[in-house]
This record gives C-alpha cells, structure tokens and sequence, in this order.
C-alpha cells in the first residue's frame, strides 16, 4: 500500500499545509538572517531571536489559510501572505516592546516600517511562490481536484437568438426568459454547494452561453478547446482567461484540430469524444496526445444523430451512461448503457456522487434517475434547448 492511499484525505491536507507553511515561515527567517547578519555570529543571534516569534505566528497563520484553501487561488494566495507578514511581524514587534518596556506604539510602528518590513515582503513572495509550490507538490492533481467545487458559467450575450442550430430547425427565442432561466440555472448550482465563477459576457457572440464547449478539465489542467464552428472562435480568449486564473495548467488544441468540450464524455479514466461535425478526428489524436500521461484513455465515438456526443449521452455518477435511443450512433461501445425515454432526459450535471441536474423538460427520464436512488434537481432551459444546448453545456465544473 503506498503512502498516498493509505492516508486519509484530511491527514494529507494538514500535511501539505504544515510544510508549505514551514516552507514560508523558514524562507522568510532566512532572508532576514541574510540581510541582517553582517558577518557577525552574535549579530546573527539577535536577529534570531527577534525574529523568532514572527516566524512561528506566520507558520501558524499560514498552516491555517492552506487549510480553508487559500492556495486555490493567486489572488487568496497573495492576500493570505500579506495577512500572515503584517500579523506575524506586529506580533514580533509587540513582543520586542513588551520586552524592553519601550513605548507601544511609536517603537511597534517603527519596527513595522523598518525593521519588520523585509520579513513581510519575504513571508508575501514566499507564500506566492514556494509556499503554493510545495503544496502542489504534495497534495498531487487528485488531491487537489478534490478540493474545488467550482463552476465556470457566462451569461447570454444579447445575439443569443441568432444562434446556431444544425439538426433541429429554428423557432425563435426569448431573450428575456433566456436570461431568467440562466440566473435559476446559477442560482441552482451556487446552493448545491458550487463556487460560480463568471467569464465575461461574449458581445456578438451569441453561442457563448455554451461555455462547456470552451475547454475541457483534467484535475489540475485544463484543454483549452479549438471551435469546430469558426463563428465560435472568439469564445476562447476570456474562457482560458478565467480558468487560468484558478490556477489549472494551461494546454490547448492547435488547429487544424478542433474539438467543442460537449464531444468529451468523461467516465472514471476513460474518455469518449465525440467524431462529428464539430470535432474531427486531428483535434482527438491532439486530445489523447495530451491527456494519456494524465492517465485517461481516449475513446473516439461516432457522432452523426446529434450536434455533440453529450446531446446524445451523458454519464450518471456511478459511471453508467445514458443516452436517448434516436440519437446515439453505437451504445455498445459505452458497456455499461441506460436508454432514458427523452431526448431532454439524455443530460445531467453531476453535483455530488448522488445528486445530479437534469431539464424539467424530461419528467420520465428524471423519474427514471430518481428510481435508481439518485437526489435529481430539474431546471427549465427551454430557451436554450431551441439552440440545441442542454444542462451540460452551460456550465465547466472544476472538481
């Protein structure tokens, strides 16, 4: 058994963040012995012990933060660093005075902006860098996967209606409806326990409300996708964008590749990816070419009934797939395959191992899903579906 299964994902985290926090604490007692020392034992000495306490209140602060998942995020990153400078270097201060029965508050603020200040600027560079650099090191891509619950959605842009749709013919759409329903899909996701992250609404780019199309996520990497549909290309600046800014590895398809994020179906390690009219078979070889050293095995899926492989089928928790009959090419090749009695039915967001999000649209096939012991939430998103968009395809979640 090896150490990473034999502990428990609780120990782990305290692990990685007691040593990221030593990490911090130790670079920045180091820098000021560094600035401080002047080639005299004895000064080095007092530089220890003045900064000493400083040190252990930033190895405490800092070993906290990483708990509660200030290494999420560069920016939580950055401000857990400047708190844990500022906290450990007035504590240490207010320790030197309390010692020499000097005045309180001019000495504290001199020492603050004088002596103390290399010792926060070197606790806030340390937490940036190395403090997030041994924590990714140790907690790994599982571990750190398992500890987002987040969502990436974006809301309509104001062409919504124009558009495309390929095997459904065209009705119009309500705007305004589009727009509630969107905040109810949001609103849902957001009290199932997901952080809902916002890319930046797409001006004429009316598909852009199809986010999942974008990328698709890897643990701690994300591929960025390459439009099948050139009208879609403008999608992809702000949606890397975003993602980057969480902190997920960054690796794109190149074209003449292309690949939409609702043909990639994944099932445990196994990833099936749609061939159809939006994905073709150089942007799969890239796909698996990226994502086998991760340990995934790609699985390219014939699609001809439906825009993308998951309007055809989508994957239930558990790792069953299911799919509505008309519009799947070969069950066979999923194994272990539902049929669901609703074209609608055939979509679900998987929010917890047993809680999933399914169309309001397909009472049947939610029956269908409750009846094998799953929690199923419903959503309207009729607008949406008139652009053949379904659940999945509104949001990307980072897990």
């Amino acid at each position: 058994m090896t150490v990473d299964s034999a502990r428990s994902p609780f120990l782990r985290r305290l692990t990685g963040a007691v040593v990221s926090a030593l990490a911090v604490s130790l670079i920045s007692l180091l820098a000021v012995s560094l600035l401080f020392y002047g080639g005299s034992v004895s000064t080095l000495g007092q530089v220890l012990d003045f900064f000493l306490g400083s040190t252990l209140i930033v190895f405490v602060v800092l070993t906290v933060f990483a708990l509660v998942g200030f290494y999420r995020y560069w920016y939580l990153r950055l401000i857990g660093g400047v708190v844990a400078g500022l906290v450990g270097a007035i504590a240490g201060a207010a320790i030197t005075v309390a010692r020499s029965a000097s005045p309180v508050t001019e000495t504290v603020a001199t020492q603050l902006i004088g002596t103390n200040l290399p010792f926060v600027l070197a606790t806030i560079v340390g937490t940036v860098t190395a403090g997030y650099a041994v924590w990714r090191l140790l907690m790994g891509r599982q571990a750190d996967a398992a500890s987002r619950r987040i969502a990436l959605v974006r809301a309509p842009a104001d062409s919504l209606a124009d558009g495309q749709v390929t095997h459904i013919e065209r009705v119009p759409v309500d705007l305004e409806l589009a727009n509630s329903q969107w905040d109810e899909y949001v609103a849902l996701l957001s009290n199932a326990g997901w952080d809902v992250v916002e890319v930046p609404v797409a001006t004429g780019q009316p598909d852009s409300v199809f986010v999942e199309d974008t990328m698709v996520i890897f643990g701690d990497t994300a591929i960025i996708g390459s439009p099948g549909a050139e009208s879609r290309a403008g999608e992809i600046v702000e949606a890397e964008r975003a993602v980057a800014a969480l902190g997920l590895s960054i690796r794109r398809i190149e074209m003449p590749g292309t690949l939409d994020g609702g043909d990639v179906l994944k099932v445990d390690r196994t990833v099936f990816v749609g061939r159809g009219g939006r994905t073709n078979a150089e942007g799969i070889r890239q796909l698996r070419a990226l994502v086998t050293p991760l340990g995934y095995t790609v699985v390219a899926v014939p699609v001809t009934k439906a825009l993308h492989l998951k309007s055809a089928v989508t994957a239930l928790p558990d790792g069953t797939v299911i799919g509505y009959p008309p519009l799947v090419d070969d069950p066979s090749v999923f194994g272990r395959y539902l049929a669901v009695p609703e074209a609608e039915g055939v979509a679900v967001v998987v929010l917890a191992d047993d809680t999933v999000l399914m169309s309001s649209a397909a009472p049947k096939s939610a029956a269908l899903i409750a009846d094998l012991g799953y929690r199923v939430l419903t959503t309207d998103i009729s607008e949406f579906e008139k652009l053949e968009g379904c659940v999945t395809c509104l949001s990307v979640r980072v897990r």
